[in-house]
């Protein structure tokens, strides 16, 4: 399928400025910022709060997208290769979800690379996760994020099932990264450097992220590699044909559906890397976080109505 109208579009804009390889982390924070400018506001929220939550050497700030009537708390990682993105860039996404799902979503502004490399970024994640669940005990939990942010949800889920708990109710994976091998054939097909994320920018990203020293093969790394995924949370993954990362995320929701998790996977065959977060831009991404708002109400709140049958049961 050809690329929609509106990415062709964006990426002749696009083809105008330096690939994300080729900048500096600094430069490719201040290029991700710009670029979430033109996305404009995203939906009025009832209440929108910026929190921080404690990690072990100090605090993560956290922001709190709160409609009326919530229905399920979801903790937001954001996109941005670990290098770059934070609040402002996801910030219309967020909003536009909670409206979707009627949930309280908390985005999560985790440390950055290379300056904090794995495992920062990831236990700042762990950490928000485990803070909502306490702080929202009777909601419905979902762990969700996209790329970068993808790729720490499907860690988290598995820290889930691993540790105790929080246990999610839902994982939203949205074109995760899951494999730092690099070697599926959506690199050597989609890779180039005429769509957003090219194969170049990939390694780049781990570079940074997962530096020499760092196991790239671990499954808090590559989850794809992880020994087994039976028990983690059911599964709402999403992927893009003009993306090096189409395959392994799709490998991957092969793997959940293999392991016996329940699987809702989604193809937007004419869509590129990153368009989730660009409402207001791509009509495709408009459907697209209207259509995982949905799920994520209808998964949870089947969640919310077992819990609810199972604490009468339990006070019967």
């Amino acid at each position: 399928m050809p690329l929609h109208p509106q990415a062709v579009e964006f990426l002749r804009y696009a083809a105008g400025q330096p690939k994300l390889h080729t900048l500096t982390p600094e430069q490719a924070r201040a290029a991700l910022e710009a670029g979430a400018a033109t996305i404009g506001d995203g939906p009025h929220i009832e209440a929108v709060t910026d929190l921080a939550v404690a990690v072990p050497d100090g605090t993560v700030p956290v922001r709190a997208y709160r409609p009326a009537n919530p229905g399920a708390a979801v903790v937001w990682l954001h996109g941005g290769l670990w290098v770059a993105g934070g609040l402002a860039t996801h910030d219309a996404m967020c909003r536009a979800l909670a409206d979707a799902a009627q949930a309280i979503v908390v985005s999560v502004d985790y440390r950055l690379a290379p300056e904090h490399p794995f495992p920062a970024p990831l236990d700042d994640c762990w950490e928000a996760l485990r803070w909502a669940a306490a702080m929202h005990p009777s909601l419905p939990l979902v762990v969700g994020g996209d790329s970068a942010g993808a790729n720490m949800a499907a860690v988290c889920a598995v820290r889930a099932r691993d540790r105790g708990g929080p246990a999610p109710a839902l994982q939203v994976l949205v074109y995760p990264m899951t494999d730092a091998a690099m070697d599926t054939p959506s690199y050597a097909e989609r890779g180039g450097d005429d769509t957003l994320l090219g194969a170049k920018d990939v390694v780049w990203s781990y570079d940074h992220y997962a530096p020499v020293g760092v196991d790239r093969a671990d499954p808090e790394v590559s989850p794809l590699r992880a020994p087994d995924l039976a028990g983690v949370a059911p599964a709402i993954v999403l992927t893009d044909e003009y993306d090096p990362l189409r395959d392994e995320g799709r490998a991957y929701a092969t793997r959940l559906r293999d392991a016996g998790v329940a699987v809702t996977e989604h193809r937007y065959d004419d869509m590129m890397h990153a368009f989730f977060q660009f409402v207001n831009v791509f009509a495709r991404a408009d459907e697209a976080v209207a259509q995982v708002g949905a799920e994520i109400a209808a998964a949870t709140g089947a969640a919310q109505s077992e819990t609810a049958v199972a604490t009468s049961a339990s006070h019967g």
